[in-house]
């Protein structure tokens, strides 16, 4: 059977990250990570991430040890944004680190915990030095 090529996804709309304790969550996305509050319903938070939603929300099985995919946040300025954030409380698995050399570019990351215990990561796309 011929394969359809007219769909394509994407564009990421929201994203569901699992929480045990929504204030707890709520108060680590929206004061230590400073996160864009939207809204929140019985057992949800919703925050602006640049136009895509994170969905925060209580796990329906309440004896399930479920972690989120890991999230990795785009920024500019990867040390002072870890400064910053190391200051708000945010404490990191990982020193800002390299991990790949790429043609027009040099990949780093460093990673941390939410206050869900789910893994995070910062990301910044660096300017080769050799360009």
């Amino acid at each position: 059977m011929p394969q359809d090529n007219s769909v394509s996804l994407s564009v990421i709309g929201q994203i569901s990250v699992t929480v045990q304790d929504l204030d707890r969550a709520v108060d680590f996305y929206r004061d230590k990570l400073g996160m864009q509050f939207l809204f929140r319903i019985p057992g949800m938070a919703f925050f602006n991430c640049s136009g895509v939603r994170l969905l925060l929300g209580l796990s329906e099985d309440e004896s399930a040890d479920v972690h989120a995919s890991v999230i990795y946040y785009k920024v500019d300025d990867l040390e002072g944004t870890c400064e910053e954030l190391r200051s708000r409380g945010v404490d990191f698995e990982s020193e800002p680190h390299k991990i790949a050399d790429m043609p027009d570019h040099v990949l780093w990351m460093a990673f941390f915990r939410d206050s869900e215990m789910n893994l995070m990561a910062l990301m910044a796309e660096k300017p080769r030095e050799d360009h």
